[in-house]
């Protein structure tokens, strides 16, 4: 049985400044129709930079949503024209203040599939070089430095909560196991 649902109409529930919310009116494979509430969202790109072999930087900030401050790798909503690399380009430089001297994809996941087609690109900077942070004028957050295996370890005490994080620190942790030795010192000791 094909499993694919046909787009009949949308409605637009709401139109954000950054996400856009719609109600599609789909054709089942079984022939019945059906609505498909989700969430229409631009992508976004983040990054897990690192200082040196042990130590990255995180953000510290807080998310209005779930009421509290959060520990996250520096992130960001792409821009209508940008790419994803031009994206973190300019998001660790503006949440960070550091600029990367190389920038690393890592991988494309989608966080939310069943209510929402954001696809959330992740990046690994290195020799990064520090300059002038610029956050956004309601955006208000701080740098953490932090040992990697600390944050490893923030994330089984619960005190990182967030998903691409907790996704680019649990790959790089377990990728120095499956890297070459000639490329593990670019990932980290």
């Amino acid at each position: 049985m094909e499993m694919k649902e046909n787009f009949i109409k949308r409605i637009i529930e709401h139109k954000g400044k950054a996400v856009n919310f719609y109600c599609d009116e789909v054709l089942l494979p079984n022939g019945r129709n059906s609505t498909r509430e989700y969430l229409d969202h631009p992508g976004a790109s983040c990054v897990l930079p690192f200082l040196d072999e042990n130590r990255i930087v995180l953000v510290k900030q807080y998310r209005y949503p779930i009421g509290k401050e959060t520990f996250e790798i520096p992130a960001g909503k792409i821009d209508k024209g940008e790419t994803p690399i031009e994206c973190i380009k300019r998001e660790l430089k503006e949440e960070t203040g550091y600029s990367a001297g190389k920038i690393d994809k890592v991988l494309s996941f989608s966080p939310t599939p069943a209510f929402s087609n954001e696809i959330l690109h992740i990046f690994a900077a290195f020799d990064l070089k520090q300059e002038t942070k610029n956050p956004d004028e309601d955006e208000f957050l701080s740098n953490e430095i932090a040992d990697f295996k600390t944050a490893i370890q923030m994330i089984y005490e619960g005190q990182i909560i967030d998903a691409k994080t907790i996704i680019a620190l649990l790959y790089f942790n377990t990728a120095e196991k499956n890297i070459s030795k000639n490329d593990q010192s670019r990932w980290r000791a």
